[in-house]
């Protein structure tokens, strides 16, 4: 069974960066493309940014230009640099991962990791 752990997440003022990990564990596994979500409380929880195998990025239209995911293939580790941080980035950020196992490819996901933002 493969896991994802994050990491990174804290209290931050308004205006600074923080960078997020999500590593995963396991045996006999290799991951394809790989996600960061929030959910802020009373909210859904959105996609933030995904990356592919290939290194391809997409974002959603509110973090364009403050985030950037990035992955290193050969520690199995997924992050998300965060920056010119807004109070209304407040949430529980997760991280998502379509990983094959045994010829069989599973949405797996992490616990989440806590980032707030004061104004």
């Amino acid at each position: 069974q493969v896991q994802l752990v994050e990491s990174g997440g804290g209290l931050v003022q308004a205006g600074g960066s923080l960078r997020l990990s999500c590593t995963a564990s396991g045996s006999d596994f290799s991951i394809a493309s790989m996600r960061w979500y929030r959910q802020a409380p009373g909210n859904l929880r959105e996609l933030v940014a995904t990356i592919t195998a290939g290194g391809a990025t997409t974002y959603a239209d509110s973090m364009k230009g403050r985030f950037t995911i990035s992955r290193d293939n050969a520690k199995n580790t997924l992050y998300l640099q965060m920056s010119s941080l807004k109070p209304e980035d407040t949430a529980l950020y997760y991280c998502n991962a379509d990983i094959w196992v045994s010829r069989r490819l599973t949405s797996t996901w992490g616990q989440g990791t806590q980032v707030t933002v004061s104004s």
